[in-house]
């Protein structure tokens, strides 16, 4: 695994943000903890990651690259625009789909509802670049302690990946789950 500043990252984003579309595995930060991603449209790369982390069929969120993206595909009411008005932040909001081919069954397990980060990171400038979503989901084995630096990363996902955008020791704790469908918060 290659480990990138984010200057490094920078310097070498057009390459990065390919690699990204042709279906890497790779962890990046985010304003709460490191995540472990890949394309979100990419149904072979989302079977990855549920392998590398031991993953049950469960949906995976995405990162969007835009607010308009979450109103192009998924179902706003009030209570949506009331959540949608914390973005970009710390949050996690699980919404409606307008259509269910909208991302791949693998990444929502069938489901008509998705998770749906929009961090207020840096990062976000080159989910915006990219053009599509990221998978984004906590980078550790499924229900053990999530990775708050290189010295705790799992060895199996550390070999599953390809690069790590590294940003040093993370304090976060996972983001805030607003679930607008059911109508209810959950801290984690």
């Amino acid at each position: 695994m290659e480990v990138l500043t984010r200057r490094e990252f920078k310097l070498r984003s057009k390459e990065i943000l390919q690699k990204i579309r042709q279906g890497v595995i790779f962890i990046h930060p985010s304003d709460t903890i490191y995540g472990l991603g890949c394309d979100a449209t990419n149904a072979k790369a989302i079977s990855t990651i549920r392998q590398l982390k031991d993953r049950p069929a469960t949906p995976l969120s995405i990162w969007v690259p835009s607010i308009d993206w979450i109103q192009k595909n998924c179902q706003i009411n009030a209570q949506a625009e009331t959540a949608l008005a914390k973005l970009p932040g710390p949050y996690t909001l699980i919404l409606k789909l307008k259509h269910k081919s909208s991302v791949p069954d693998r990444l929502t397990t069938g489901r008509d509802t998705i998770g749906i980060r929009y961090p207020d990171h840096w990062f976000s400038t080159y989910i915006q670049e990219l053009g599509i979503p990221i998978v984004t989901t906590s980078a550790n084995k499924h229900g053990k302690p999530f990775m708050t630096s290189l010295e705790n990363l799992d060895p199996e996902i550390e070999r599953g990946v390809e690069f790590m955008i590294y940003e040093g020791p993370k304090e976060g704790k996972p983001s805030k789950i607003i679930d607008v469908v059911e109508g209810k918060t959950i801290e984690r």
